[in-house]
């Protein structure tokens, strides 16, 4: 079956956003105001009937294992890790496998991997900041004078909760990836397919070529928050709460933004109580309580328990409930680069790291997504981002000229005070000095390639993400001589709990052509240098196409590891290989976004000596944005990026290719 090239990503474009994208008519007396939009589909319509994610076969896993090891090993390597794999095979890896089919028969609502994904990042003991929550930044609204901090925030904070309420109405149109969307993205089908059970639905959809994805995420966007718990932290989610938390200056401020009835709160009152919390004179605290959710979780987990007992646990409820949490920089944005640093990490004094996301808005209108990540991936979040860049630039609830309602915020605005005892004191001071020392170690760095982008090698029948992996692949070889464990993420959310495949971009046909081209340019033609891309854009469509299908080796190889542990059984010996162990430390991480509302996204190396690699191919350009820690040089490797593309460019164009 032909698979949607769209689902193929952790980060997939969203529905349109732009000038241009269909707006709904709304039905008459909702008014703009509650809804995004009114789904003649229910919302969770397609969800009963998903498809299950497929366990892969276990010789299929061993097979792409070793295919992936290639590349990094030598010869010697390679045999002995080829012997782990057969005897694994045969013996415990084959016990192993059997279990986990048989496990994942007896749980037909859920997918094998669900649950250990949800062990694996909630057990994690790191911080959470740089070593798991990822940020998307806005676009600028195209109207300039919509981008005043009072207007964008009240604006995206409206558009984030029609989006809550349209989507607990079940009135949120379907994610449905259409690969023939003139068939299927019509209101004929869809006043059809409602018409099917549930229990149908999906196959509906499949007859004319139409994918709905998991939205089993969904429910966690909004009123919820990680717990730190020792050892194993816990999801909370209470949505019966109404207020949002707002944090400007590390001082922690509540309002409702639903009345008793669930209906929002008149814009013109949500613009007077940000623009009282603008304005309000509080200094900032001298002890930052958001420094904590940047600790390791077992010390956050244990000072999160002395705040409790020191009276403060209301004060925590309303943090933890809260709808989201809206965070007001007092600075404007300088450039790419500190925007990458600010929605990333900032100074840690003004975001709550632990909650689902935090939307960010600094002086100058620059606005991101900053999320935690063990509750849900890309796929919910650009949703999310996409609805409410559109929603709030489209329909905007306020205008720049709007007055404020005359409300009493002094009333209605609560601050919240929290009670700190020397303890806790302490413990704020050593995550404050933990945070500045690490962030200190970080380098971001941006690339914005101009000469061409998705148009141009579409026309020259190559994959651009292909094109995109190769040349990260030329720049590490050129700036360090090798070829590492890479991984790129893929969305599995054409399954039912679905969550992400590894695709392993560093492939035996990359080596070959990185080789070529960094090593020996003069010894090869124009034409066999594409010749050699053609084998790279190939595989790597194979590649891209197994992952998003649940055929990846990863998951399948991470499921039977978690087996293995939960039942006590001692290690298998291919994962004590030291092959296993550096395939999976990532030296290059990278994740594609793409959507009109993205400006930028990133994220931190997940290793000390790697580099976190978040891109984008656009029609007409291709950008680039890498961190890493001093073991790397973000910027170093940037220029060895743009010397590939500037290689590959010429190549495509029959020019000879400079050394």
């Amino acid at each position: 079956m032909m698979v949607p090239r769209l689902l193929l990503r952790a980060w997939p474009r969203g529905p349109a956003v732009g000038p241009g994208a269909p707006s709904r008519p709304l039905s008459a007396g909702s008014g703009p105001g509650q809804y995004l939009q009114h789904s003649i589909v229910p919302t969770m319509h397609y969800q009963d009937s998903l498809p299950r994610l497929p366990i892969p076969k276990l010789e299929d896993t061993i097979r792409r294992y070793l295919s992936a090891q290639k590349p990094l090993l030598d010869d010697g390597q390679f045999r002995k890790t080829e012997q782990f794999c057969k005897s694994f095979e045969n013996g415990i890896g084959k016990e192993l496998h059997e279990q986990l089919v048989a496990q994942d028969k007896q749980n037909k609502h859920t997918s094998y991997i669900s649950g250990p994904w949800f062990d694996m990042y909630l057990s994690a003991r790191d911080s959470v900041v740089l070593n798991f929550n990822p940020f998307m930044a806005f676009n600028p609204d195209p109207k300039s004078e919509y981008n005043d901090q009072l207007t964008r925030a009240t604006n995206m904070t409206v558009s984030a909760i029609r989006f809550l309420k349209t989507l607990r109405a079940r009135l949120l149109e379907p994610e449905v990836f259409h690969l023939n969307p003139a068939k299927s993205d019509t209101d004929t089908f869809k006043r059809l397919i409602r018409f099917v059970p549930s229990s149908l639905s999906w196959y509906g959809a499949y007859l004319v070529n139409a994918y709905p994805l998991d939205m089993s995420q969904y429910f966690r966007l909004f009123n919820s928050t990680r717990l730190p718990k020792p050892s194993r932290d816990e999801l909370f989610t209470d949505d019966k709460a109404r207020h949002l938390l707002v944090l400007r200056k590390g001082n922690f401020y509540t309002f409702d933004v639903l009345d008793q009835d669930g209906n929002i709160v008149s814009p013109s009152e949500i613009q007077a109580h940000l623009k009282y919390i603008l304005s309000e004179g509080s200094p900032a605290p001298e002890f930052p309580l958001a420094y904590l959710t940047s600790e390791n979780r077992d010390i956050w987990a244990e000072l999160r328990q002395k705040l409790m007992s020191s009276g403060n646990e209301e004060s925590l409820r309303k943090v933890d409930s809260a709808v989201f949490c809206l965070c007001l920089d007092d600075f404007p944005i300088k450039d790419l680069v500190h925007l990458s640093h600010n929605m990333l990490h900032g100074d840690g004094t003004n975001r709550w790291f632990d909650k689902s996301f935090n939307l960010i808005i600094a002086k100058d209108g620059s606005a991101a997504v900053h999320f935690e990540h063990s509750w849900g991936d890309g796929v919910a979040v650009l949703r999310f981002f996409n609805e409410v860049f559109k929603d709030s630039t489209q329909i905007p609830a306020i205008t720049p000229q709007s007055q404020p309602a005359t409300a009493d915020s002094t009333v209605t605005v609560q601050k919240l005070n929290f009670k700190l005892t020397d303890a806790l004191k302490t413990g704020i001071t050593a995550a404050k000095e933990k945070f500045d020392a690490t962030m200190k170690t970080l380098t971001i760095d941006c690339l914005q390639f101009q000469r061409g982008g998705k148009e141009f090698l579409k026309k020259q029948k190559l994959s651009p993400d292909a094109v995109a992996q190769l040349a990260f692949q030329m720049a590490f070889l050129r700036q360090y001589g090798q070829t590492v464990a890479t991984y790129e993420s893929c969305s599995t959310a054409a399954f039912k709990h679905g969550r992400t495949e590894t695709i392993r971009p560093a492939s035996i046909y990359t080596k070959r052509c990185s080789e070529a081209f960094v090593r020996e340019p003069s010894r090869h033609s124009a034409g066999e240098l594409q010749q050699m891309m053609v084998e790279c854009s190939k595989y790597h469509g194979q590649l891209t196409k197994e992952a998003a299908m649940g055929q990846g080796f990863d998951r399948h190889l991470f499921a039977l590891r978690h087996l293995a542990a939960a039942k006590g059984i001692i290690l298998p010996e291919l994962y004590l290989d030291p092959a296993y162990g550096q395939i999976n430390h990532n030296v290059l991480s990278t994740s594609t976004l793409s959507s009109p509302a993205v400006n930028l996204g990133g994220f931190a190396p997940v290793v000390s000596d790697g580099f976190g690699v978040g891109y984008a191919v656009h029609g007409n350009w291709i950008g680039c944005n890498v961190s890493s820690y001093p073991g790397r040089n973000a910027r170093e490797f940037l220029q060895c990026v743009e010397k590939a593309l500037e290689d590959i460019f010429d190549a495509l164009e029959g020019k000879s290719i400079k050394s």
